[in-house]
């Protein structure tokens, strides 16, 4: 086969050990709608049949305005690089057989490509023989790319590049489903996760105990590593934890953060949703030390508005990059107002409650001045200076010192 470009040609008879690797590829597909586990059996069963050295398995992230395959599988490198190594859509080998949906192999020297690119944390340099198969799905649409690598010169087989292919096609119906598969439980997550919060804020609990439990709601659905409730302090002119879903106490310890001379302030200032895919190399991100400590990576901040006015954020955090969906912010869009509203709602109950107090406590402060005007015949003011003297002197407050002149006058009575 030359040094370019391979396209599939009529279907050959297959050899009955490559059959039987499309039977068990077929029956891995059937069992589970798991992808990231039917994407690992093809990747050993593929290594298995073609005795390569090294197979890597990429899907194009659909959610990405610009579109990238992201490592997926793989069996050689390290399984740790799997969701940490991207390659845009036409760059390198795996980028143009992505862009031209066209199959490539290469028997020797396929670092000498003019197609080919080096990435620093892939030693692909090493290997010499390079075969890369668009993954398809109908109708014809590219979702991503097989790589298929040995360490030594490898004349690929028609054989060898049909059956690819066949494994291409395979693996884009697996994906196909798991696709459907996994939006359906999202969605149904989903919906599950905003009537349950819709039920919390009208359980009537404390807001802290509310906003904790709608941060662990979120985290779960979200699959968060870090997830946290930011309040505004208009006093301090700060944002102010007051919940959050995290691996560690120092989360909680950070200092409030200043509105204008942060980040994430700036959901606050802008009243828009701020979404960052890398916050350790985010310009502008206060804490990106703390972040790698916590493995966390993506960011979503979402404002949380009442009245025209932001009053906080929902700050969720992945341990992987991740561009978040437009279920994802619509879900969290919903819980914002459902948050902003609990917290509407709860500040107005304490306004009520504030005026209540006060007017019971001027109720009473009235009668323990009537009480002494009569008792020691003095004038209004002069009444009011003594329960203030005496709250100043005792420090106490100024009800409990006319609830005492009242019981006292009872006592008496």
């Amino acid at each position: 086969m030359k040094n370019a470009s391979a396209k599939a040609s009529a279907t050959p008879d297959l050899a009955g050990q490559e059959l039987e690797i499309l039977q068990q590829i077929s029956r891995s597909i059937s069992c589970t709608l798991d992808l990231d586990r039917v994407l690992k059996e093809i990747v050993d069963l593929v290594v298995d049949v073609t005795r390569c050295d090294s197979c890597l398995l990429y899907l194009i992230d659909p959610e990405e305005t610009e579109p990238y395959l992201f490592l997926r599988a793989s069996k050689n490198p390290h399984p740790r690089l799997i969701g940490r190594v991207a390659v845009r859509v036409g760059e390198g080998i795996t980028g143009w057989v992505a862009e031209n949906a066209e199959i490539v192999a290469i028997p020797r020297n396929a670092s000498r490509d003019e197609r080919f690119k080096f990435f620093n944390n892939l030693p692909e340099d090493k290997y010499e023989a390079f075969l890369s198969i668009p993954i398809v799905v109908p109708p014809e649409r590219v979702v991503g790319v097989i790589n298929v690598q040995h360490r030594e010169a490898h004349a690929h087989t028609e054989r060898e590049v049909m059956m690819m292919s066949i494994v291409g096609r395979q693996v884009g119906g697996a994906i196909r489903n798991a696709q459907l598969y996994d939006e359906a439980r999202r969605r149904n997550m989903q919906l599950s996760t905003v009537a349950a919060v819709g039920q919390i804020v009208a359980s009537g609990r404390y807001l802290d105990e509310m906003l904790q439990l709608i941060v662990n709601m979120i985290s779960q659905t979200m699959a968060a590593k870090v997830c946290s409730i930011m309040l505004v302090d208009q006093t301090r002119n700060e944002l102010v934890l007051k919940a959050a879903q995290c691996s560690s106490q120092e989360y909680w310890r950070r200092p409030n953060l200043k509105i204008g001379k942060s980040l994430i302030s700036k959901v606050v200032k802008e009243g828009k949703p701020l979404m960052v895919r890398d916050v350790t190399r985010e310009e502008g991100y206060r804490y990106p030390e703390l972040a790698k400590r916590e493995g966390v990576r993506s960011l979503v901040s979402m404002p949380m508005a009442a009245k025209g006015r932001v009053i906080g954020v929902i700050n969720v955090y992945t341990d992987a990059d991740r561009a978040f969906s437009e279920g994802d912010m619509r879900v969290l869009t919903t819980v914002c107002d459902q948050a902003a509203l609990a917290i509407e709602n709860t500040n107005l109950a304490t306004e009520v409650q504030k005026r209540e107090q006060a007017l019971e406590t001027r109720r009473l402060v009235d009668r323990a001045k009537s009480i002494l005007q009569r008792r020691l015949q003095l004038s209004e003011d002069d009444a009011y200076k003594r329960l203030r003297q005496q709250s100043m002197k005792s420090r106490r407050t100024m009800r409990d010192i006319a609830e005492a002149v009242i019981l006292s006058s009872e006592v008496s009575e």
